[in-house]
């Protein structure tokens, strides 16, 4: 996953897009917990400076 993040960084995608979480099935509510979380790290981080403009 380290390898995953540099690598976005290097090429200017930003490494923060990008995290594993390992749960179980039982664990709902952290997983809610992290899904808010990776939500408004990718909000802040804005749209992908990459793509083109249509």
């Amino acid at each position: 996953m380290k390898y995953a993040a540099e690598w976005l960084d290097k090429i200017g995608l930003g490494g923060e897009r990008v995290r594993m979480f390992n749960l179980s099935s039982a664990m709902a509510v952290q997983f809610a917990e992290y899904v808010r979380e990776m939500t408004e790290t990718v909000r802040k981080l804005g749209p992908n400076p990459l793509r083109r403009s249509t």
